[in-house]
């Protein structure tokens, strides 16, 4: 079929050539060529299908995968909003102060840079804070994976 678009006169097959191929294809058996390419037309469905599904599976796995990390991270509250695309509430307690933050732009800057630049700029990001940290009294704890 690639060869019957080519924009080459010269390049595409004759009649006779595609007839022979389609006997090729057919193992000799007599058959039409609309036949033929109805039933080609559907096994190349039905592999796209079956490329789908996969496809699909593998997306779902790869769901979970940042569903649980995500729940390992942050309380279950939090993870739930993210999820939902909903806003976190801040949460008041005697003893503690927890920063939560986001930077705007994330996605966009971690899709347009190299891993390097973003792991870079979260380095720098968070050395600030440490720095900060140093001229107040506070605790920084840190939850490990």
């Amino acid at each position: 079929m690639k060869q019957c678009w080519s924009e080459s006169p010269e390049r595409r097959p004759t009649f006779e050539e595609v007839f022979n191929k389609f006997k090729t294809i057919n193992k000799g058996k007599k058959t039409n060529i609309i036949d033929s390419m109805l039933r080609m037309l559907e096994q190349y469905s039905s592999n796209l299908e079956d490329l789908i599904r996969e496809r699909t599976e593998e997306l779902e796995i790869e769901k979970q995968k940042t569903e649980k990390l995500l729940s390992q991270m942050l309380p279950p509250s939090v993870a739930e909003a993210l999820k939902t695309g909903g806003t976190v509430e801040p949460e008041y307690f005697d003893q503690v102060t927890i920063y939560f933050s986001d930077i705007v732009g994330f996605t966009t800057i971690s899709a347009l840079s190299e891993p390097i630049e973003v792991v870079d700029l979260l380095n720098d990001l968070y050395t600030l804070f440490d720095a900060v940290l140093c001229n107040h009294d506070v605790y920084k704890v840190r939850k490990g994976l």
